[in-house]
């Protein structure tokens, strides 16, 4: 018997990195998996992310496992279809337990995105990938798990939410994930009486291909050693955040709520 049998769980931003590993964690845990992404194969992007692939996507890999899973194309930004998303959920299972609000991400790069320099068109897109998107998710599903009197989300912020780059730079993104997590503790609130439990993550540098390929080596200190700002002196993994996910979704924390949990193995931060 799995912690998660008969549980329904959504898994936004599933089809690589991070999202990949809670997806597997949870279905692994017992429960029937909706994989949703913009594109379901986007782990092709980067190299890194496609040769740790065992089938041509999260929902193969789940079902090789013996597990039960579907995918879903939908793009969070658009409320009409996350909204469809959850409707398709509870039409193939009848229920919503579990929502992992993971899409997000960021978009430019650090030296770029200055606090006081921001590109409008970005801050517009980097906004409604995290926080919009994060909203829109939560909405979707709140009702169905009133409805049940409870349920478990988890949203996903970052220690560049927590605190500020030294140099200024990723702004949007900060911003957006400080957003995040202000938000799920307002969250926390208004389904507290309703039997749900709301927390919110945020990982530190977690060596996901994407965040390899295109964040570090564009940060103004990209040539230092990041292991000596962490007190564990290591870069997380993604099993580091998924081991956090799981305990946030499994009856191990029925009495935390409204809680921001940093996944950063003691990461000195700016503030």
């Amino acid at each position: 018997m799995g912690k998660l049998d008969g549980k329904v769980a959504i898994v936004t931003g599933a089809g690589r990195g991070l999202g990949r590993a809670y997806a597997r964690r949870l279905a692994v845990l017992g429960a029937k998996i909706a994989v949703t992404d913009i594109n379901l194969k986007s782990y092709e992007e980067f190299d890194a992310e496609a040769k740790s692939m065992t089938g041509d996507s999260t929902v193969a890999e789940i079902i090789a496992g013996g597990g039960e899973a579907i995918g879903i194309e939908m793009d969070v930004t658009d409320e009409h279809a996350v909204n469809a998303m959850a409707e398709q959920v509870m039409k193939t299972w009848g229920r919503i337990d579990i929502l992992v609000a993971n899409a997000g991400g960021g978009r430019g790069r650090p030296v770029d995105t200055k606090a006081s320099t921001l590109d409008s068109a970005l801050l517009h897109l980097v906004t409604s990938m995290n926080l919009y998107g994060t909203v829109y998710s939560v909405n979707a599903v709140a009702p169905f798990m009133k409805q049940q009197r409870s349920g478990k989300i988890v949203t996903v912020s970052s220690v560049a939410g927590l605190g500020p780059s030294t140099d200024g730079g990723y702004a949007h993104y900060g911003a957006a994930k400080a957003a995040i997590a202000h938000y799920t503790r307002y969250l926390a609130q208004d389904l507290g009486p309703h039997g749900i439990n709301a927390n919110c993550i945020a990982p530190g540098i977690i060596t996901t291909g994407r965040i390899m390929a295109t964040v570090m080596p564009n940060q103004a200190d990209a040539n230092r050693d990041r292991t000596e700002t962490v007190a564990l002196r290591r870069l997380g993994s993604v099993e580091d955040c998924a081991k956090v996910v799981e305990f946030l979704c499994t009856d191990l924390s029925d009495y935390v709520t409204g809680q921001v949990i940093a996944i950063d193995g003691g990461m000195i931060r700016s503030v």
